[in-house]
């Protein structure tokens, strides 16, 4: 092999470990885009990966039609994929946006295995291109696959830590988009001797990459106003975390937040929401020294338990940095927290929920599980009978917790199972809702140690809408929101949530579909 060969059957090896690194991002791009916009990120990720192997092995099995000009046909895929899969995540807000309930998630899984199988033509065409230049083929086929392989472990890596963190879900795919026709131009210059129309293939490619600088430029800015329909206000505040997408609006006086689409509160009446959270266990605890708040990260529920002056000590564990930053910093949320999160008497901690009570030997006297709903694995494992045996573990005797468990209305059995795994546990429980007009009907589960007398829990602190007198009333439910679920005439039993036997996101997603 001369050198001029070896030179080209190297830069093969190169293209086979760029084209998996950015097909390895775009695979779990797809996932994050179908867990952010459809929800349930278990199902989403399950659907993508398996669209797109189906679609590598199918682009495969079309490689072989691929007879000659492999060059030709390489540089032809891969524009293919940069501009499709530049533009897949922009499209697929666009399609969220202007289309009907059910087009994004048929868009979402038709572009994943376009993807897949484009990505499933290039490595046959590479290995019999590093075959036909004089590399033996067992030598070709080991080292394209080595780049291949290696290039997925990076792919995964680059999308965790750099591109979703850093540049959002829109932006990375115009970026990774600019780097497949990089590879093809390159490709296009070392074999233009083999080519027959060079200039052709050139300016396809200059047209392609002057629309992926655009994306890569403009691309965010244009994903956030096709973003701003699938809100009732103004953005003022959109970022892309680790973790998950915060959203901030504002109208007229009301600002609301969203954590991956999922309204967390409203301004004009989050204190609806607030105050039964936390007044409630404090009034039924006999000490509130030290308390424990599992998410929260907005700072609001901390500013009702500042409220009580005996309060020693709040521990608030949040898993996203961003989050406590953002409520330390935002003009419009420190309105709202009044500043809770700086105050001496609260000690951050950023770690898994779960994590940090399996590693923690605290006793608490309230604990507050203010975390986002069960829609995916994630979450769910906060809401099983392990999780709440954890807090249980580490809730004084006389202590008291309080758990938001979505709506008894919207999602009746959802709720329901929330509060037979807590009793489950062993603890007492009391069943409590409240109105908000954001949210609608809302529900929680009062647990303790010991039996709860709800008509003796006392408000001494000032709040807007909670009294000691309406208390009782909260715990009263009408008959579509009862603990029975019928089918059929006949009940169906609600058994706890558990690790092994994770049946609330089923339970979750069926409730919320039509809402």
């Amino acid at each position: 092999m001369n050198k001029e060969a070896e030179r080209k059957s190297k830069f093969i090896y190169w293209a086979s470990g760029i084209v998996s690194i950015c097909g390895i991002i775009f695979e779990v791009l797809f996932g994050a885009l179908g867990s952010y916009i459809l929800g349930d990120g278990v199902k989403q990720y399950t659907l993508t990966i398996s669209l797109f192997l189906t679609g590598m092995g199918v682009g495969a099995s079309l490689s072989e039609r691929v007879l000659k000009n492999l060059i030709v046909a390489f540089v032809l895929v891969e524009f293919a994929v940069a501009f499709l899969g530049g533009f897949s995540s922009l499209t697929m807000f666009a399609i969220t946006a202007f289309t009907s309930a059910g087009t994004d998630a048929l868009y979402l899984y038709f572009i994943t295995f376009v993807i897949g199988a484009l990505t499933g033509i290039e490595l046959p065409i590479l290995i019999r291109k590093a075959n036909e230049i004089g590399v033996e083929l067992n030598k070709s086929t080991a080292r394209v696959l080595f780049s291949d392989y290696a290039g997925g472990l990076i792919g995964g890596l680059l999308f965790v830590f750099l591109l979703r963190p850093q540049m959002g879900m829109v932006q990375s795919a115009f970026v990774v988009g600019c780097i497949n026709l990089v590879v093809a131009l390159v490709i296009v210059w070392l074999f233009r001797h083999e080519i027959k129309h060079v200039k052709r293939l050139v300016t396809i490619g200059a047209l392609i990459g002057i629309s992926l600088v655009w994306g890569v430029l403009f691309g965010e800015e244009q994903a956030v106003s096709f973003e701003k329909k699938l809100y009732k206000d103004p953005i003022i505040h959109l970022e892309d975390t680790a973790y998950q997408r915060i959203v901030l609006t504002k109208e007229q006086g009301d600002t609301r937040l969203y954590l991956n689409g999922a309204l967390q509160f409203s301004s004009s009446d989050e204190y609806r929401y607030h105050e039964p959270l936390i007044h409630i266990p404090m009034g039924q605890a006999e000490d509130r020294k030290k308390v424990l708040i599992l998410g929260g990260g907005d700072g609001i529920a901390v500013r009702e338990v500042l409220k009580h002056e005996e309060v020693e000590s709040i521990t608030l564990v949040e898993l996203d940095p961003r989050m406590t930053e953002l409520a330390n910093e935002n003009f419009h949320l420190l309105q709202l927290n009044k500043g809770s999160l700086k105050n001496e008497k609260v000690n951050i901690v950023h770690q898994d929920a779960f994590e940090f009570m399996e590693n923690n030997d605290e006793w608490y006297d309230i604990i507050i599980s203010d975390l986002p709903d069960p829609n995916n694995e994630s979450l769910n494992k906060l809401y099983t009978k392990e999780f709440y045996s954890l807090l249980r573990n580490h809730l004084n005797p006389a202590g008291a917790m309080m758990v938001q468990s979505t709506s008894p209305v919207f999602a009746t059995s959802v709720y329901w199972t929330i509060s037979n795994t807590i009793t489950a546990t062993g603890l007492y429980t009391e069943n409590v809702h409240v109105d908000i007009p954001s949210f609608g009907n809302w529900g929680f589960v009062l647990a303790s140690r010991k039996p709860i007398q709800i008509e003796s829990i006392n408000i001494n602190v000032p709040t807007e809408f909670l009294t000691s007198d309406m208390i009782p009333s909260l715990t009263y439910f009408g008959k579509d929101e009862d603990e029975v679920i019928k089918k059929n005439g006949s009940t169906l039993p609600l058994p706890p949530n558990t690790l092994i036997d994770p049946h609330l996101i089923q339970k979750y997603e069926e409730a919320w579909k039509n809402y």
